[in-house]
């Protein structure tokens, strides 16, 4: 963990924002001029450049029509997408995609154009064929650098800059024949993909719609005004008028030759999956992901490899000193026999526990009893005052134990006070069977009331008794210790769930049961690897469970080709897996892993906050994390989060729109260990946990839409931190008066460079029309005026600025 000195010391930074001088004139356009494009031998002649300057069209989610240059539309451009629907068959290693597109000109004239279709820059394609009806249209194949410069050019048309989001993909381009008012037409595009290799598993990519929260949105409406769910005004908030978008897209994934393939994964949606029989009887899987797709859809199909499967994939960004890695293990159907576990299970039974809550408990014993497997041992201990264990030694889940046992829980009823030290002292006196898996259930709805109340001391003695016991914590309501809990479980390999008030004991614990049921792979650790892996989250791998994947982020140093190896034990077996792994010095492929990788130890870091307390360096490093990835955390919209803190900071004399974000940091949490118990510590610990177990961008997507519902009214929370509007900009709260700022033109030269190489400004740049974001020697400021061009050493100075001089 690295410290960070607040105040701008950067100097080359420093020197660089103060030297660049005052915009002058407009920007320079880039030119356009074709060159070098890449031709598929199907797809043959060359169309004129789009050029049409000002003209409002859809955005590009899947293909889309661009307008021809000078063609003036009476009413605007409205062409609206009415379907799109993707269907892939997988065979091998090939995948055939058919792309069906369909089109209405609701304008009032003839709409004539090109049809654009992004392609992923990373994938390789053959075998082109495009059809407007069942006229074949000829095309041209860009590669991503002739592409670029299309996007580029449209992005400086529209002035908005939603399509930057395609910047290093391919393009297909092809003339459209013209669209009468009120018609529709229908493209059908067919090509084969060759899917590349992802350790054990196949990897299909596919270019979705530009995304804004998760929505579609019809572009050339100024950024401000977007709809989303409602039309948004110049507050950039919703109002009320419905949405107008494009039609979401259909994707269906066929995998021909089912048996070969584990359940696929996706990082970027959820997903459905179902093995049918095809017509000669043969088993097919077919994929489906829910919702229309937008976005970069990635989709992995491990192969089945003696039931185990390895899915590796990187991303290794220029700028960066190491790399991205996610590794996915899939145990898939396995015929080994489960490891049998010594399951002991620990139930709150004091007072504050009766009513529904104690009624839910019973229920869900009895329904975790029912789980049980012939060859599993238990003990059940409920606690209140007093410390109560069903049995003194280990039962066996036969069918005499289990019926004693739900007699046992029948009877119980709450009562008295809240011994915990005793209850995990009872919880780990007995020694667990030799290769058995053991596991403690601990359940409790308060704070520690009888016996030793000092919730360090209890985790101590805990740790020192616990041998390689798994504990899984559950905490209901608000009146229980989150930093004790979340330390229970913290180095166990386990998890600690919270439930509140208003939510079933009885499912969360039922949920619980059924994740942990069969154990496929346990005690895993690294064994090898051609390069040094870093931050790896979790940083305890933990145990895979029957129907589960395991899902690892992490960071890798240098490059190189080589094996990279797991030992863990399967059915009570000490075991190896490997997977020949090729970590590159640089890739842009799978952009999607470096923010989930940092939600992951975001997570983790928020964890050592409840459980160590609070300090400057952690605080920094919280806070350096969320800015840098684009993650909402406590320490960077805490304004968001907590809308009372800023009257308490304002009282105070720390108010103002030019208050220093650390110093509310410092008001909101001090040095002092963090609030334990409460609905406040509740809900940050339990989405602290939320972060540390993220999968997928589905997740994420979740936390940052509740974020940006909850800003005030003049306010707007983007991509982790909180921006408020004044005089038609939008500016990040907490920048300092004295910080130097760098003016970048937006659309020129310069702001497409400074995107790519910072791009945790894009979501900003794209969401907000006029913005200032803070860095930690510089803050960037994108308006209509400022730089146009910058050069490589210019470029890096201001990045390194804006970033630590030891990037998280």
């Amino acid at each position: 963990m690295s410290t960070v000195d607040d105040a701008p010391s950067n100097r080359s930074a420093d020197s660089t924002a103060r030297r660049l001088p005052a915009p002058v004139g407009p920007a320079t356009r880039s030119r356009s001029a074709g060159v070098g494009a890449m031709r598929a031998s199907a797809l043959a002649g060359h169309f004129a450049l789009i050029c049409t300057l000002g003209v409002a069209t859809p955005a590009a989610a899947q293909g889309w029509i661009e307008p021809l240059p000078g063609r003036s539309a009476l009413g605007g451009w409205q062409v609206e997408r009415t379907l799109s629907r993707v269907t892939v068959t997988v065979e091998g290693r090939v995948a055939r995609v058919e792309v069906s597109e369909r089109f209405r000109n609701r304008g009032r004239s003839v709409a004539e154009g090109s049809y654009l279709y992004p392609l992923p820059g990373e994938a390789a394609f053959a075998s082109f064929s495009l059809f407007q009806g069942e006229t074949e249209l000829r095309g041209e194949v860009m590669d991503r650098e002739r592409a670029r410069e299309i996007y580029e050019e449209i992005v400086r048309r529209r002035a908005d800059p939603a399509l930057i989001e395609l910047a290093g993909q391919g393009l297909l381009r092809a003339r459209v024949f013209p669209i009468e008012p009120g018609e529709e037409r229908e493209v059908t595009l067919r090509y084969e993909q060759l899917l590349s290799r992802a350790g054990d598993a196949l990897h299909f990519q596919y270019s979705g719609g530009v995304r804004e929260e998760g929505r579609i949105f019809p572009a050339g409406v100024p950024v401000e005004g977007r709809p989303r769910g409602g039309r948004l005004g110049d507050d950039g908030r919703r109002g009320a008028d419905s949405e107008r978008g494009d039609a979401p897209t259909d994707v269906e994934l066929v995998v021909e030759d089912a048996a070969r393939f584990l359940e696929p994964f996706s990082p970027t949606h959820a997903l459905d999956s179902d093995r049918e029989r095809g017509a000669g009887g043969h088993e097919r899987l077919v994929v489906r992901p829910r919702g229309g797709v937008t976005g970069h859809l990635s989709v992995f199909l491990p192969l089945a490899r003696d039931g185990i499967g390895i899915t590796l994939a990187m991303h290794a960004p220029p700028g960066e000193d190491r790399g991205y890695f996610m590794l996915t293990l899939s145990p898939g159907e396995t015929d080994a026999p489960a490891r049998p576990r010594d399951l002991t299970v620990v139930v709150d039974v004091s007072g504050s526990m009766s009513g529904r809550k104690m009624e839910q408990a019973r229920s869900a014993l009895m329904g975790l009893l029912e789980t049980l497997e012939p060859d599993d041992r238990f003990r059940l201990v409920a606690f209140s005052g007093a410390v109560r264990p069903e049995s003194d030694g280990w039962r066996s889940a036969d069918e005499g134990g289990l019926r004693e046992a739900m007699a046992w829980v029948q009877g119980l009823r709450a009562d008295g006070g809240t011994n915990i030290e005793g209850a995990l002292e009872e919880a780990f006196r007995l020694e667990p069977g030799l290769d058995r898996l053991p596991v403690v259930i601990f359940l409790t709805d308060g704070l520690p009331t009888v016996g030793e109340q000092d919730p360090e001391a209890i985790a101590d003695r805990a740790e020192r008794l616990r041998r390689d016991a798994r504990i899984f914590a559950f905490g209901v309501g608000d009146d229980v210790n989150t930093h004790l809990l979340d330390r229970l479980s913290a180095a166990t390999r386990g998890t600690t769930d919270y439930v509140r008030q208003d939510e079933s004991v009885e499912r969360a614990l039922s949920l619980l049961s059924a994740r942990i049921r069969h154990p496929v792979l346990t005690d895993l650790e690294w064994d090898g690897a051609p390069v040094r892996l870093a931050e790896v989250h979790p940083v305890e791998i933990p145990d895979v469970f029957a129907g589960q994947e395991l899902v690892l982020f992490g960071r890798y140093e240098g490059a190189g080709e080589g094996e990279l190896g797991l030992t863990g034990r399967r059915a009570g077996r000490a075991e190896r897996f490997s997977v020949e792994a090729d970590f590159p010095r640089r890739t842009g492929a799978n952009a999607f892993i470096p923010r989930l990788w940092a939600s992951r130890k975001l997570g983790h870091l928020t964890r050592q906050l409840w459980i160590e307390g609070s300090s400057e360096a952690l605080v920094e490093e919280i806070r350096r994390t969320a800015l840098r990835y684009g993650l909402p955390s406590e320490f960077t919209a805490y304004l968001v989060q907590e809308p009372e803190a800023l009257a308490d900071a304002d009282a105070a004399g720390l108010g103002g729109r030019r208050m220093s974000l650390d110093r509310l940091v410092m008001t909101a949490a001090p040095s002092s260990p963090a609030q334990a118990s409460g609905a406040g510590a509740v809900r940050a610990a339990a989405e602290a946990q939320r972060m540390r177990s993220v999968r997928d961008e589905a997740d994420m997507a979740e936390a940052e839409a509740k974020l940006a519902a909850a800003a005030p009214a003049d306010a707007r929370a983007v991509a982790g931190r909180l921006f408020r509007r004044s005089d038609g900009v939008w500016t990040e709260v907490g920048i300092p008066d004295d910080l130097p700022v760098v003016a970048v033109r937006r659309f020129s030269r310069a702001w497409f460079d400074l995107l790519e190489a910072l791009p945790e400004l894009a979501a900003p740049s794209t969401r907000l029309e006029k913005v200032v974001v803070r860095g930690r020697a510089l803050a960037v400021h994108l308006g209509d005026e400022g730089e146009e061009t910058l050069d490589s050493v210019a470029i890096r100075r201001i990045v390194d600025g804006f970033r630590d001089p030891v990037t998280p």
